[in-house]
């Protein structure tokens, strides 16, 4: 029931208490609130019907996740927080490129989340927007502080008080009890179909940074089949199914609001359900609020050791996650719903800093390295990973500029070749393919073995049996 005393250390054998059976919950909850229903009004925006939408979103978060998941058997294996670990890739002081990236992001989704949450609350209840916004913002920024075993407890508590709401919505859909008020049946388009795709996979590719930070408590003799499977099902069934629901809602009601479709839907079951059923969404928002707060205060006390001999302290976690809660709280005070496209083109901005990071680190985990690393070299400027990771920001490079053409930043700017395509952005994933190249090229004549010695003192000071 403690503060956590962590958070960039290293998490020993005997500080290792997760259950892999808890990921799964977890992830669950993380796309399971109405900010997911909106990815399921994107397709039906650029004329696409219920079902293609559907299909095309499965398909996206499937895609996404992957990514997502084999990032979670890297906090297993070294009990790090996901953006020390990038040190290998990017060095000690370089990995500050990324970081700036990773904090963006998630300042981002926590100003855009606060402003849908207040705006929503405001039109179905009538509070005040600025008191919700405030009240999202403590609430998020004291779990955060909490730590990590109770951002799990919170987000399973959320599940089960979810799970029923959202099951009886679905089901009274499917038998046909919230009747369609709004019948669009669309039309198939490889552009609108490819959006669709895009958006979802963005959407949980977003999750690579962080996944990590809550995998990095569990036993380190756990399968890596089993934490990638856990996360994989939890974070792609609840995307799936509320993009589904959204899609529907889209089409057949004509929503644009997430949280007010499910409130409006709610109500036609019987009066007060749309009400429950959007306050138990709030809440959900408000813990993956807590979620980003948490990892934003990692990645803030990571940059910070980057550049400065200082001690991980409760102090600075305290400091550092008052820091975020204020900009982000400030932020969306600043931001109207008229503007909200503003944060999602923010948000896209972020992508692309985001997957040529992933491409590096998950290349040089599987198929470089293979998982073999001295870790208190991670806590260093002058061991074997160097203060300059030399290939992996030549790497990140590449694969941010080979995007530049094909970039999609709505109301902003659309690259030539995008122009060419109908405006599709397929520009992440020709970053994840040109980063995961040419880290993969620069890395041909890099032997492992040169680091044995390295890695098997490092393993002997931790206390780390050898496999």
């Amino acid at each position: 029931m403690a503060i956590e005393s962590k958070s960039i250390d290293y998490i020993a054998a005997h500080e290792r208490h997760g259950r892999v059976i808890d990921q799964v919950p977890f992830w669950f909850l993380g796309n399971f609130q109405f900010f997911t229903i909106a990815i399921g009004f994107v397709g039906p925006s650029m004329g696409l019907g219920w079902g293609y939408t559907s299909l095309a979103g499965a398909l996206g978060i499937l895609f996404g996740t992957l990514f997502v998941a084999f990032h979670a058997s890297q906090g297993v294996e070294l009990g790090l927080p996901q953006m020390i670990q990038s040190r290998a890739q990017f060095g000690f002081r370089g990995v500050i490129i990324v970081l700036v990236g990773t904090l963006l992001t998630f300042i981002g989704f926590n100003v855009a989340d606060t402003v849908l949450a207040a705006h929503g609350l405001r039109g179905i209840l009538g509070w005040n927007e600025n008191a919700v916004a405030i009240c999202a913002a403590l609430a998020a920024a004291f779990l955060a502080l909490y730590g990590h075993d109770w951002l799990h407890r919170v987000f399973r508590w959320c599940f089960f008080l979810s799970m029923p709401f959202y099951t009886l919505l679905t089901l009274a859909i499917v038998f046909g009890q919230v009747p369609a008020t709004h019948l669009s049946p669309g039309a198939f388009t490889w552009m609108a179909f490819a959006g669709q795709f895009a958006a979802s996979a963005s959407y949980n590719i977003t999750y690579a940074p962080s996944v990590s930070d809550y995998s990095r408590y569990l036993p380190r003799d756990t399968r890596p089949r089993a934490i990638i499977s856990a996360v994989f099902i939890g974070a792609t069934s609840s995307a799936i199914w509320l993009i589904s629901l959204g899609a529907w809602l889209a089409t057949r009601l004509g929503a644009s609001d997430g949280l007010v479709a499910l409130h409006d839907a709610g109500n036609t079951l019987f009066a007060g359900f749309g009400v429950m059923l959007a306050l138990t969404s709030v809440l959900a928002l408000v813990a993956t609020m807590g979620f980003n707060a948490y990892s934003g205060m990692l990645t803030i006390v990571t940059g910070l050791s980057s550049l400065f001999e200082i001690t991980p302290t409760p102090r600075l976690r305290i400091l550092a996650i008052a820091a975020l809660t204020s900009t982000w709280l400030g932020l969306s005070f600043l931001v109207s719903t008229d503007s909200i496209a503003l944060v999602f083109a923010v948000l896209t901005i972020m992508l692309y800093l985001l997957v040529p990071w992933t491409a590096v680190n998950l290349v040089d985990y599987f198929f470089v390295r293979r998982g073999r690393y001295a870790i208190t070299h991670l806590f260093t400027p002058r061991g074997i990973y160097g203060a300059w990771g030399t290939r992996g920001l030549i790497a990140y490079c590449v694969g941010f500029a080979s995007m530049l053409p094909f970039l999609v930043v709505p109301d902003l700017y659309t690259g030539p070749v995008a122009r060419a395509l109908g405006g599709v952005d397929i520009g992440w994933l020709v970053g994840l393919v040109a980063s995961a190249v040419t880290y993969l090229w620069l890395s041909r004549e890099f032997d492992p073995a040169q680091e044995a010695h390295a890695i098997a003192a490092s393993e002997a000071s931790l206390g780390i049996v050898p496999r």
